[in-house]
């Protein structure tokens, strides 16, 4: 085994960077094991945390595909009963929809501006509290979340009080320190360089950080709250107490209750078998089942999709550098 070292490099003439150049592609042969045994153990845990989702991918595709038609996806479940060959999960989609994006409203502003105090403002006792309490709510449970939405309103509304704005607040509950947590971390990414070259130009602090910082991270922003949505638009226990079940479509968020997809697969899930005792009519015993893998496909290809629509609106919006 032949070790070079720096030392020894340096007294043969080499200059320092020169020196480091042959020290570290000299031929230390633990060095090398241990190199290649960690790529592989690297390769080896990619491995497995693909095995999940392939799987769960594989198997959803497989059970739901056959269900998926354009029928499926452009009609309600009302009149729908028994193991009828019949029924969508159109009124499921606009709830998912309307409730998730009323959620983004709400959140996102309030996350943002959040992270901006945090990650350009704040110092002192004030910054530490609202850290603190923006972690504690990352661990709030979600069906917590949909009981403190629930009891929010039932103190204006009364008891028994459903429908879509209540299920927003509650996804927002838990929306808000995901924004705030990945925003936080991608302000903090943009190199105070930029920011010292703007205060250095006479730029107030505001207009460097609308101008430069925002800008500057505005790839990230935009990942970091699409993956705060994909986490809220497959909730189902805060929707089941805030927004209810109903098997017609509802478009006003303010009133009546609604259907989303996740209540919508755990629904049809529940119902499990149908029982056909009449030869002579035509009747599906798993119906409910296949509904419930169709609806969850459907919503696994939403979030792909508002992920591919929030990645290129960032690219839209990036400095051309950055493109």
């Amino acid at each position: 085994m032949t070790t070079l070292s720096a030392g020894s490099a340096a007294g043969g003439g080499l200059d320092p960077s020169e020196s480091t150049r042959v020290m570290l592609a000299g031929t230390d042969r633990r060095r090398r094991v241990t190199d290649r045994m960690m790529t592989g153990l690297v390769y080896v845990a990619f491995g497995l945390a693909l095995v999940p989702l392939i799987s769960v991918s594989w198997t959803v595709i497989a059970n739901g595909i056959e269900r998926l038609t354009p029928y499926f996806l452009t009609v309600s479940m009302r009149g729908v009963f028994g193991g009828m060959d019949s029924g969508g999960i159109y009124h499921a989609i606009i709830g998912t929809l309307l409730i998730t994006g009323l959620a983004a409203i709400i959140s996102v502003p309030i996350g943002l501006l959040t992270a901006i105090y945090i990650a350009e403002y704040g110092r002192g006792r004030l910054a530490r509290a609202v850290t603190f309490f923006v972690d504690v709510m990352t661990g709030i449970p979600s069906i917590v979340a949909g009981l403190f939405a629930y009891a929010l309103f039932a103190v204006v509304f009364g008891p028994g009080v459903r429908f879509g704005v209540v299920g927003a607040v509650a996804l927002s509950v838990l929306m808000i320190p995901v924004v705030v947590r990945s925003c936080e971390e991608m302000l903090r990414l943009v190199p105070n360089e930029l920011r010292e070259a703007a205060y250095a130009l006479g730029v107030p602090k505001y207009l460097t950080i609308i101008k430069v910082v925002l800008r500057t991270a505005i790839a990230g922003l935009g990942t970091g709250i699409m993956l705060a949505v994909a986490r809220v638009i497959g909730e189902t226990a805060p929707l089941l107490i805030t927004v209810g079940v109903i098997d017609s479509i509802n478009f006003n968020v303010f009133q009546g209750r609604m259907m989303t997809l996740p209540v919508y697969v755990y629904r049809q899930y529940s119902q499990g078998l149908v029982p056909c005792n009449d030869p002579a009519a035509i009747c599906i015993p798993t119906i409910n089942y296949d509904r419930a893998w169709a609806a969850a496909l459907t919503l696994i290809l939403i979030v792909m999709l508002l992920n591919l629509a929030g990645r290129l609106i960032t690219r839209l919006f990036a400095p051309k550098a950055l493109r």
